[in-house]
């Protein structure tokens, strides 16, 4: 790497460290993510020839981030989702319906293609989602664009809602475990990651980085081999940032200008999307054994851990919240390969 390379990127991360820091004090959603889009399309946009992120480092990055998705995992959330199965799978599928019709009529929008209007608006899962659009056929800027618009818009209206339509009183903090610590995190991590990819790459899976990495996470967690491990949150940040800097460095000035042009329509498309999941909040608290408010939180189309911030302090059941959350996480990110082949073929 040359010396004017070598100054490029320290400005480029230095400016993204920063905005992270920034937006992490805001309380932004997935900030370091958010923070490196930023700053790599500043870079892409301010200078001609931005650097290109090296592709073993992307690598690395979507298996961290594979690997903290797995360890949402627990047998709590399986039995938590037991006892209700039905309902929850039926919500759950029908909020894979809605995002399917919705990315249909993104893709109206010119210069969407299926792929992409449907993968910007498969509600939850963004930062996965965001991961994995590229490898999948969809542009990951526009994907990235407009699953975080949907983020931001959950994020700053659900407190909202929950107060005004259920009578929720303050938003509460994500209880933290610490678990075994940072160093078993960290083996957890290495574990997961170095035999989740091969065995992905083995086995011929789509995203193997991402869902590799993810089902072995997710095994050592209900199989109570990670002791509740986790990914170390310094490394954690440091995967989405790069992951950021990567979506963001590939952005152009032709790009934006598409993307500007979707954001009405999408803006329109991500409110309907928002209400018609809060419906399905209704018809999960009509067959389930479930309170309004909690069944709202756990339909809620994405910011799960603003969503588990406000179930813990307002009196709604958190478990019930995470476990559909990540019931429906789990589903996105398992069906979208199978999902962007089907629309390439004309679906």
């Amino acid at each position: 790497m040359n010396r004017r390379l070598l100054l490029d990127w320290l400005a480029v991360l230095a400016v993204a460290v920063v905005l992270s820091v920034v937006l992490e004090l805001l309380s932004v959603p997935s900030a370091t993510l958010f923070a490196g889009l930023v700053a790599g399309l500043g870079r892409a946009l301010l200078v001609a020839g931005p650097p290109v992120p090296p592709k073993q480092g992307m690598t690395v990055a979507q298996a961290v981030v594979g690997v903290s998705i797995g360890a949402l995992v627990s047998l709590s959330t399986l039995e938590t989702i037991a006892a209700d199965w039905l309902p929850v799978l039926a919500v759950t599928v029908g909020t894979l319906l809605l995002s399917v019709l919705a990315g249909r009529l993104m893709a109206l929008q010119r210069g969407v293609s299926r792929v992409t209007g449907a993968f910007a608006m498969i509600a939850g899962g963004a930062s996965g989602i965001t991961v994995m659009a590229r490898e999948l056929g969809a542009d990951a800027r526009m994907v990235a664009v407009l699953q975080y618009l949907r983020v931001l818009l959950i994020v700053v209206t659900m407190p909202v809602v929950a107060a005004v339509a259920f009578g929720a009183s303050g938003s509460g903090t994500v209880p933290v475990d610490a678990g075994p610590g940072v160093w078993a995190g960290l083996l957890f991590t290495l574990v997961s990651a170095g035999v989740g990819y091969p065995l992905a790459r083995l086995l011929r899976l789509p995203v193997a980085a991402l869902l590799g990495p993810m089902l072995v996470a997710a095994t050592l967690d209900l199989t109570g081999l990670s002791r509740d491990a986790s990914v170390p949150a310094l490394l954690e940040a440091a995967a989405f940032l790069v992951i950021g800097l990567q979506v963001g460095l590939s952005f152009t000035r032709d790009s934006l200008r598409v993307v500007g042009r979707a954001l009405p329509l999408a803006l329109l498309l991500i409110v309907a999307l928002v209400v018609a999941s809060a419906g399905l909040g209704l018809v999960l608290s009509a067959t389930a054994d479930v309170s309004p408010l909690t069944a709202y939180l756990a339909t809620t189309p994405g910011g799960l851990y603003a969503v588990l911030a406000t179930a813990t302090g307002s009196g709604a059941d958190a478990t019930v919240v995470l476990a559909v959350q990540v019931l429906r996480l789990f589903v996105m990110l398992l069906t979208a390969p199978l999902l962007s082949r089907w629309l390439r073929r004309g679906g």
